[in-house]
């Protein structure tokens, strides 16, 4: 039987979808592109916004639409906050929410009395090659939230924090880099207060482990809370397979907001974080995230954040529109404003970013980066040449050309910028 999979939201999503990929290769079913033919459909879906909520409905309708006969399963943060909304869905065939993710592959032979052996997932491992041409993986180290800040539903629909113990992240990260991926990515809720719940654990530890007892070349910390960050942990970027990307969300950049918003840091103290960074690593990339129509965020707030995200210069910066989320403090506040004015600031804050985006890339011009090719595209006339994509160690999506297999494969090469190609893609010189 064929699966395929859709995945909306964060890193952790992807994690989770890796792992759900790997157990039903490992029960027997093929593994396919959420565009081809499939038996099974697996939505794995977000629910940080409204828009991400409609999207996820969208897509369980496009997908039933696209294989009328396939069983279509939506699980995920969604799944985990209106089960009952979306099992009303005449396309969805199965709702699973984060909790019981687990039981998916069993529920779905049981459903369709599948002629497939479910594997001892605890105890075995199954090669990723055979399905996946990615080269970078995301791996969980913790799951879950404490923070309960006022916007957020991800403590409700991922629960309390708890942390994956260092040894299995070791075992996990071996077993996908003997398949054959290249970069692993850390990810989670909280991933700043790792090993809160562990003997003698932290962030710094488990990274420093991981570093002692793997062979992956590349490892990526996906996000880190700016009062996390410390000398201590940056020391440990002095080995060059910590990739120099750091995402550090910002949500405001008012002191005023960031108190009602329950943030743990000030602006004066998200600035001195960012500067701890550049202090010791001066070319990495910095990205982040910031909500615009907060319910109180007056001009002066907005004006702060603004000029905030001006004199940072982040390398990329992702603008969310304020969405209320059922069962969040934040949907009780009064003080709302306006979808219009959401929008015009919204605006400036994109500007803002995109000045900032080529302002970064155009600093890296003639610069040598080691780069890991991931995708490509179909080969030229008579199969001589394909355009491949990747990603640097600090974060830049570069491209270049080849005749050759470059997939999986990490070059040292210098960064240049075609002004008639895509302004958030570099090209190479080879």
């Amino acid at each position: 039987m064929r699966v395929a999979f859709e995945t909306h939201g964060c890193k952790l999503n992807q994690a989770d979808t890796l792992k759900l990929s790997e157990e039903f290769h490992g029960a027997g079913f093929e593994i396919v592109k959420d565009d081809q033919q499939c038996d099974v459909y697996v939505l794995n879906s977000c629910t940080v916004t409204h828009i991400a909520d409609r999207k996820g409905r969208n897509s369980a309708r496009s997908a039933k639409k696209m294989n009328p006969d396939s069983f279509v399963v939506f699980t995920g943060c969604y799944a985990e906050r209106e089960p009952q909304t979306l099992i009303s869905i005449p396309e969805i065939d199965l709702v699973i929410g984060n909790v019981g993710k687990k039981e998916i592959v069993g529920r779905v032979i049981e459903e369709l009395n599948a002629e497939v052996t479910i594997p001892d997932l605890s105890t075995s491992h199954h090669s990723m090659n055979s399905f996946s041409t990615r080269t970078r993986a995301m791996v969980k180290i913790q799951e879950g939230c404490n923070q309960i800040c006022a916007y957020c539903i991800v403590p409700k629909v991922r629960g309390r924090e708890k942390s994956v113990p260092v040894q299995n992240l070791i075992n996990q990260i071996n077993h996908l880099s003997e398949s054959g991926f290249k970069e692993i990515v850390l990810t989670g809720t909280q991933l700043g207060s790792y090993g809160f719940d562990l003997d003698n654990s932290s962030l710094r530890q488990m990274l420093s482990s991981i570093l002692e007892n793997t062979d992956v070349p590349r490892l990526r910390v996906s996000s880190l809370q700016p009062q996390e960050i410390d000398n201590g942990l940056l020391d440990l970027w002095a080995d060059p397979r910590l990739c120099r990307h750091f995402h550090v969300p910002l949500q405001s950049g008012s002191n005023t907001i960031l108190e009602t918003m329950r943030r743990r840091y000030t602006a004066e103290g998200y600035v001195s974080s960012i500067n701890q960074i550049r202090s010791i690593l001066p070319d990495a990339s910095i990205t982040s995230d910031v909500i615009v129509g907060f319910p109180g965020e007056s001009v002066t707030d907005f004006s702060e954040t603004a000029e905030l995200c001006r004199g940072v210069g982040f390398s990329d910066l992702h603008v969310f529109k304020f969405s209320v989320r059922p069962g969040t403090s934040a949907a009780h506040l009064t003080d709302n404003v306006d979808s219009a004015t959401k929008h015009k600031r919204s605006q400036t804050l994109i500007e803002i970013a995109e000045n900032s985006f080529r302002k970064y890339r155009e600093s890296n011009i003639g610069r040598h980066e080691f780069v890991l090719w991931e995708e490509s595209s179909e080969r030229g006339k008579g199969d001589q040449f394909a355009t491949y994509t990747g990603l640097t160690n600090n974060y830049i999506k570069v491209k270049t050309a080849s005749c050759k297999e470059m997939t999986g494969v990490i070059e040292k090469v210098e960064l240049t910028m075609n002004p008639n190609d895509d302004p958030k893609v570099m090209t190479i010189v080879v």
